[in-house]
């Protein structure tokens, strides 16, 4: 046969076959390689019969021999700059074709590969794979995508063994008969290693499920559209249902229901409530453990937390969700009890904190328009002055009760407002406050705020700051005894940031004699908690307010006195500037 007819119908066998052309390309070189070094191999131990060479030479042209020599090289190029692994064997499964890319894959030479056989290359596990492999191949029958291992070498073999997926691809001489195979293959090493995990994973999974230990818990899960999937021993026992009986069928509806379902859940509220903690595992967000119970088989109602986890794929893709159920013991079911009990006492003190305040809101707003029909009557000065005061504690009280949210003010959020008073405004509506308990107690309190002080005009938060000193007073008359003497006093320093601008640094000082305000109190005040008692919160809310305005409070103990120490900041106004 003329070579370049066998090259020709070499490619049109390699075109008739059913995988892409990129895969055999390999395959084809390395047979034409055979082929044209055979037909070489003929031509020198042809008879010298002057006769036969002529009609030898007539079949094949010099320049066609030349051209055919041309596309070799090429194609031996190729092979050896191939970016995929290909090998090749001769009939005797010895080595003779050992290309750069497996070279560097198994970090065995060239020329150490050749000669060899090739089941000495490979892994013990595939010797009886590639063993068959090269009979069939030899025999040509060539089979496509076989799996073996292959050894490395040297610096290679710290890594393992490489695994390859090969065609092989029988090469023949000018009468059809196989002299050799030629392998090209892909390496799946890498694949191989992140499957072998799978399969491990995918087999402890199964064993840790599957286990009928009394340690491992109930179990349950669904396929990405909802179908249950799974159902272990545990659950099969807690419900008195079959694996075969509830796989396969819709988890929300069929499983767990309300009609017909195998479980039935108490209520159209519990219903809805899976399925919000199934869609948010399904939807690969993370989900907390929620309460849970259903009727089993029997009709004894199960009460139980559920965890809810989204169940991936190996490229990171929701593929369903597992379920696993902690059962109620005594204790749990007590602390569910406990637990149930306390958001419902936390409820209803929410509600009649909301009415109290609503009801309240009402006859303030009869003080309010009260206090403001008798600005309009004719008052003395004094009278003017008890009437402010009153507005002013009227002010107080109606910020506090829309002060719902206390953690904006324990972390800083509340806005304060910037208004224009003076100090003696917020010492007498603080003092005012406290006037009725002290009278009960025969505490006496004494304003020692120097007049030109009290007279001072300021910028902030009047009734904040009004809030804080009457709180910090009220605090110290509790703990103060009966007929004792309480004062306050007030300094003010004032600090120029430009031509017109003044900043005020006020600080108040609250002196009462006794023990003083109990360790416990100071500490959850400095500790910023509000999980203490009702007094610890309110002197938490006070120095978080006197924070907000750039202070803050200290509380000093001396020989049989203590005193509250409040700093703040605030601008000076107009007046204050021009006495300045």
């Amino acid at each position: 046969m003329h070579p370049r007819s066998s090259f020709k119908a070499f490619l049109e066998i390699v075109k008739t076959r059913s995988l892409p052309w990129k895969d055999y390309e390999m395959d084809a070189i390395h047979s034409l390689q055979l082929i044209l070094r055979n037909t070489f191999k003929d031509n020198e131990t042809m008879d010298v019969d002057t006769k036969t060479i002529h009609a030898r030479l007539s079949d094949i042209k010099i320049e066609g021999m030349q051209e055919l020599e041309a596309v070799t090289s090429e194609m031996v190029r190729l092979i050896e700059t191939a970016t995929v692994p290909i090998l090749a064997v001769d009939v005797d499964g010895l080595v003779n074709g050992w290309n750069t890319k497996i070279s560097e894959l198994t970090g065995l030479l060239v020329d150490k590969a050749i000669g060899k056989h090739l089941l000495t290359l490979v892994e013990d596990s595939s010797v009886d794979v590639v063993k068959r492999m090269l009979f069939l191949a030899l025999q040509g029958k060539e089979e496509q995508n076989i799996q073996f291992e292959i050894k490395t070498h040297g610096s290679k073999s710290e890594g393992g063994p490489i695994c390859l997926v090969v065609n092989a691809c029988a090469s023949r001489d000018l009468h059809e008969n196989v002299v050799g195979v030629c392998f090209v293959g892909q390496d799946i090493t890498g694949q191989k290693m992140v499957m072998d995990k799978f399969t491990r994973i995918e087999g402890d999974y199964k064993a840790i499920v599957q286990n009928r230990n009394p340690l491992i818990p109930p179990i349950f899960g669904t396929d990405e559209f909802g179908w249950c999937s799974e159902w272990n021993p545990a659950m099969k026992k807690l419900t008195g249902w079959k694996r075969e009986e509830v796989l396969d069928k819709m988890l929300l509806g069929e499983v767990f229901g309300l009609n017909m379902a195998c479980c039935r859940l108490k209520n159209q509220e519990a219903f809805v409530n899976l399925g919000v903690v199934l869609n948010t595992a399904m939807t690969g967000q993370e989900s907390e453990k929620v309460s849970f119970g259903f009727f089993a088989r029997t009709g004894k109602y199960v009460e139980c937390l559920l965890c809810v986890s989204k169940k991936l794929d190996r490229e990171g893709a929701v593929t369903g969700v597992f379920c696993f159920l902690q059962l109620a013991s005594q204790e749990l079911q007590q602390a569910l009890h406990v637990q149930r009990l306390s958001e419902q006492t936390a409820l209803k003190s929410l509600k009649a904190l909301a009415y109290i305040k609503k009801q309240v809101q009402n006859p303030l707003s009869g003080i309010i328009f009260s206090g403001k029909m008798m600005e309009e009557t004719e008052l003395g000065a004094e009278q003017k002055e008890l009437l402010h005061t009153s507005a002013q504690c009227q002010c107080q009280l109606s910020k506090i009760l829309n002060d719902s949210d206390l953690d904006s003010i324990i972390e800083g959020y509340l806005d304060l407002e910037m208004v224009e008073f003076t100090l003696r405004e917020v010492l007498v509506s603080s003092i005012s406050q406290v006037m009725m308990k002290s009278n009960e107690k025969g505490i006496r309190i004494i304003n020692d705020a120097a007049e030109e002080t009290m007279a001072e005009t300021l910028y902030g938060d009047s009734i904040r700051l009004q809030q804080v000193l009457a709180d910090f007073l009220l605090m110290s008359v509790n703990f103060t005894p009966s007929g004792g003497l309480l004062s306050v006093s007030a300094s003010l320093t004032k600090d120029q940031l430009g031509q017109s601008v003044y900043l005020m640094h006020l600080e108040l000082r609250i002196r009462h004699p006794g023990a003083g305000i109990p360790e416990a109190l100071l500490d959850q005040m400095f500790g910023g908690g509000t999980d203490g008692s009702v007094e610890g919160i309110s002197l938490v809310i006070s120095r978080k307010l006197v924070k907000l305005m750039n202070g803050d409070v200290r509380y000093m103990r001396e020989a049989g006195k203590s005193s509250f120490i409040i700093s703040v900041e605030l601008a000076g106004g107009h007046k204050s500037q021009k006495r300045a």
